[in-house]
């Protein structure tokens, strides 16, 4: 085909209501997850937990990625794909407000010589496997209910157009809470001329002040949660329509290949 031919192609595509449904849904469902993702490895190693540690910690996540989209895979066959979806999304979500806990307790964990115990690296390892579960079922429940849906006389038009979407549902939320959690942050001075005002650096607070967070942005950590379990009430019944539909709502002909 070419790209003119491959552009009718995805216009066709975009004007089935139950794909316009489906990107609806599917651009807004990540923004409850957006700050643990995106934020809490930045926050650990504010707290002082080192950058090459929490490196190490892909060398043991690495055989897990490619176990678990293989256990997953068999409650995902069958018609209702979805389910496990709905059905993991609570706990993924709860696991924003385990990871901020994480970061909150950082600091008790640090040693006098500003290291950490081998207790906590594995406290943070138990953390991310059981959110990488969580995680990976819902992306095998996605692509499972693309495969489904995707028109096969469309080549891979269809699915790489609703990849794309949810590529981009993921993006925007992170970047999103990337740029706020500073904007969220405050800060005031203690001590020294600066009158408990708020500042930027030790240097806005005069001689013997400190800059101190009085609120610090991950905060939006909890408002993201909540904005996940509101999507969870507005899409449930939604994306469980969407799954119940005959395969031929799905298609730009009645007649395929």
């Amino acid at each position: 085909m070419s790209v003119t031919q491959t552009y009718s192609q995805l216009v066709r595509i975009t004007r089935l209501q139950p794909v316009r449904t489906l990107i609806a849904i599917l651009l807004p469902v990540m923004v409850g997850f957006a700050s643990a993702d995106a934020v809490t490895g930045l926050k650990l190693i504010e707290a002082g937990v080192p950058k090459d540690r929490l490196a190490l910690m892909a060398v043991p996540m690495s055989p897990l990625q490619i176990i678990l989209p293989l256990a997953i895979s068999k409650y995902t066959a069958g018609s209702r794909p979805m389910s496990l979806f709905l059905g993991a999304m609570p706990w993924r979500l709860l696991f924003g407000l385990v990871m901020a806990g994480l970061v909150y307790v950082t600091p008790l964990f640090r040693l006098e010589d500003i290291s950490f115990p081998l207790s906590y690296y594995g406290l943070i390892l138990a953390v991310f496997v059981l959110h990488q579960v969580t995680l990976y079922s819902m992306f095998v429940s996605v692509m499972a209910l693309f495969a489904r849906i995707s028109d096969p006389a469309m080549d891979g038009t269809y699915m790489t157009l609703l990849n794309t979407v949810t590529n981009l549902g993921g993006n925007w939320p992170a970047t999103l809470m990337l740029w706020m959690v500073d904007r969220l942050t405050w800060r005031a001075c203690a001590g020294g001329g600066g009158g408990g005002g708020p500042c930027g650096s030790d240097q806005d607070c005069g001689e013997g002040g400190s800059c101190l967070v009085s609120m610090d942005g991950y905060v939006e950590s909890a408002a993201c949660v909540c904005l996940g379990f509101l999507w969870l009430l507005w899409g449930r019944r939604r994306l469980l329509a969407l799954q119940a539909l005959d395969m031929s709502a799905w298609r730009c002909r009645k007649a395929t290949v």
